[in-house]
């Protein structure tokens, strides 16, 4: 599991996660061992010098490669010209971006793979992108969200300031007011129709979800913010039983409209002294 997350605020957006990653393997006795690693990447540029990035949960590989070498070989394609792929800075939208991004990794990558080794569809894992940033010329940062999974590829605007997928349960519980399983609970213990449980979940959250995001908040405070709720995901899986699938170094950026896509917090497997810049 893993905890991203996107925030936008009228200054920009925020794209937050940990580091952790779960791979699971059959050990030498046919026994099924998950190992946590501490440093994937799941933040991206996804065309270097515009004001555009993605956050990504869920699955981590597709066949052998990385989200995040995948993700790097489409950022190469916004950056050539004369392509149908080509990011034109200054025509281009976010909705633009993530229909290119679900397209790359669903028609191209994901279903040649899931089909290649057999597994039927009801059977495909689930990977959600964030992508978010400003459309060429717009004043006011988009998040867009990049669905993959059994029901096919779906995108779709994000309207609410902050979204944030993989291990929902302790954001939701401070944002919201109530955990994700809440309503099958209720709707299976109190034999309740999903109608009336939706209705009255949305009436509680409406009382108990706090105003702790307004739009005009300061990018830097929006930054904290989400180092928090990352953060507190992260102590939210250490102290709940089973393995800590949210962990390791929390990697942040901001994209605002005149600075662009800029790093603030970014871990490396290389140090900067001995990779000075070509």
């Amino acid at each position: 599991m893993t905890i991203a997350l996107a925030l936008r605020v009228n200054d920009g957006v925020v794209l937050a996660s940990d580091s952790a990653s779960s791979i699971a393997l059959n050990d030498l006795n046919g026994k099924l061992v998950t190992n946590i690693y501490d440093h994937a990447d799941k933040v991206f540029n996804l065309r270097k010098g515009s004001p555009v990035g993605a956050t990504v949960y869920g699955l981590g590989h597709i066949g052998e490669a990385s989200l995040t070498t995948l993700l790097k070989d489409l950022r190469k394609r916004f950056s050539t010209p004369s392509t149908d792929w080509h990011l034109d800075p200054d025509a281009y939208t976010i909705e633009w971006v993530a229909n290119k991004v679900s397209g790359f990794l669903f028609d191209e990558k994901y279903v040649p793979f899931l089909t290649s080794v057999g597994i039927a569809q009801d059977k495909w894992p689930t990977l959600g992108i964030y992508v978010a940033g400003y459309s060429a010329g717009k004043d006011l940062p988009e998040i867009w969200t990049v669905n993959l999974g059994s029901a096919g590829a779906r995108v779709s605007m994000v309207k609410s300031p902050l979204a944030w997928g993989g291990q929902p349960e302790a954001i939701s519980r401070l944002i919201a007011g109530y955990d994700p399983t809440l309503p099958k609970l209720l709707a299976a213990e109190l034999k309740l129709a999903e109608q009336d449980v939706s209705t009255a979940l949305q009436a509680v959250q409406a009382k108990l979800e706090p105003a702790i995001l307004p739009m005009a908040i300061p990018i830097q405070d929006a930054l904290d913010l989400a180092q928090f709720l990352v953060d507190l995901t992260a102590k939210y899986s250490r102290y709940t039983p089973g393995y800590q699938s949210v962990g390791g170094p929390i990697d942040i950026a901001a994209i605002t409209k005149h600075e662009g896509f800029k790093w603030v917090q970014r871990k490396h497997y290389f140090g900067a002294t001995l990779n000075p810049p070509a």
